[in-house]
């Protein structure tokens, strides 16, 4: 992959699909590269939008719609950061040598799919993941629950950041569940996954990444694992290292590679696992800069929108950790037009804070629209340093 000037002719051009706060890191990693950046949400004023030499708001499920943009701006790497896309299309593009699309098209319609993600997991690679059974209806719902257990998690196929999953612990519950699924989903396909539920004591993402080496051969390499806390399926704080067992990192790494071998390309993914004592199971992947990876900011010599940006271009990588540290997310705790952030001096006076605001342009009570970033010598203080300076961050309707 060359790199040119940008706004040049012949420049090196990138169209990120999805440009919420963890595209927006990936832009100004791009940026700090010389790449020409393009922008592409759903709503105007995303926060990539704010940052990318160019921006288009549009339906991405669009074909119409989505192939004028790409055949208009020619980019040489399309990436998609979100689940609402016609991959359809990249794929008839990517066939064409119209563009090429990060990781590939395969590992794109795959992850953006519960159900195919997880087929080639457990039945193809044979990974240990947990039960799990399909259903189209909620008939069928009622029968996948009965098979995987009680309880169990009910998600749409196509969603991500909780959005329509639900736990349920009884029967009468399905009816609810399948219709918030339906309703939630980031596309509507029809179908739900249920999941039983594993009886794990902790779960982390594992960074991993696929760059090429200077012999031109991809080498995979891991960040050090993350451990987070969910709410609702939404990530609420994050901090990096976890402490394991090498039995159950080792293991950990071997799933993770396993996976990201079977989906191809360069760049990051972030892989979710469940780990009880030395046992791990697969849950998800994403190749893409993971939620839960933001601590990576104050954590890591290359963040992972750093490391994502190098390796889809081709350039060499450093996984490696400068310190610990832990993340803890702002929520808009409103729903309004704009949000105005109070105590934000007080935050930073905590020594090792740090913050990010993303700029969204609208608020929800339960949307991220921040996050603090804090490191000390262990994870203990870092959490305690990040969940001290989100409390004192407040916000009011302007």
């Amino acid at each position: 992959m060359r790199i040119n000037t940008p706004l040049q002719s012949g420049s090196t051009k990138v169209m990120l699909l999805g440009s919420g706060e963890l595209g927006k890191e990936v832009i100004i990693s791009l940026q700090r590269l010389g790449i020409e950046v393009v922008a592409v949400d759903r709503y105007e004023n995303a926060p990539g939008h704010q940052v990318a030499h160019r921006s288009y708001t549009v339906d991405m499920t669009d074909e119409v719609l989505l192939k004028e943009i790409i055949a208009n701006e020619k980019p040489d790497l399309v990436v998609p950061e979100i689940e609402a896309i016609n991959t359809k299309l990249l794929e008839q593009l990517e066939q064409d040598g119209i563009t090429k699309v990060i990781p590939n098209v395969k590992a794109v319609q795959l992850t953006m799919n519960r159900e195919g993600i997880r087929r080639l997991a457990s039945e193809e690679l044979k990974l240990p993941t947990s039960p799990y059974a399909f259903a189209k209806s909620s008939d069928e719902l009622k029968k996948a629950v009965a098979q995987v257990g009680l309880p169990c998690f009910i998600k749409p196929t196509m969603s991500s950041s909780g959005k329509g999953q639900s736990r349920i612990v009884k029967s009468s519950e399905v009816e609810d569940a399948w219709n918030y699924a339906a309703q939630a989903g980031r596309v509507n396909e029809g179908v739900v996954i249920a999941e039983g539920q594993i009886d794990f004591d902790y779960e982390i993402t594992l960074l991993t990444v696929r760059a090429k080496g200077l012999d031109g051969s991809i080498n995979t390499s891991f960040c050090e694992p993350i451990g987070h806390r969910q709410e609702n399926g939404d990530y609420v704080e994050s901090w990096q290292p976890q402490p394991m067992s090498k039995v159950a990192l080792d293991r950990s790494k071997e799933i993770a590679l396993k996976i990201t071998n079977a989906l191809g390309g360069l760049g990051i993914f972030g892989v979710e696992l469940f780990i009880k004592e030395d046992n791990v199971w697969f849950s998800e992947v994403s190749p893409r800069p993971h939620d839960t990876g933001m601590v990576t900011m104050i954590t890591q010599k290359q963040s992972e929108f750093e490391l994502h940006a190098k390796a889809i271009l081709g350039l060499p990588v450093d996984t490696s950790l400068s310190n610990p540290g832990a993340s803890a997310v702002i929520y808009g705790e409103h729903d309004c037009d704009a949000i105005v952030f109070e105590n934000v001096d007080q935050a930073l006076a905590i020594d090792g804070v740090d913050v990010r605001f993303f700029g969204k342009p609208l608020s929800l009570k339960r949307r991220r629209m921040g996050v603090v970033l804090a490191y000390a010598q262990d994870i203990k203080l870092s959490r305690n340093k990040a969940e001290q300076a989100r409390s004192l961050i407040k916000t009011k309707p302007v």
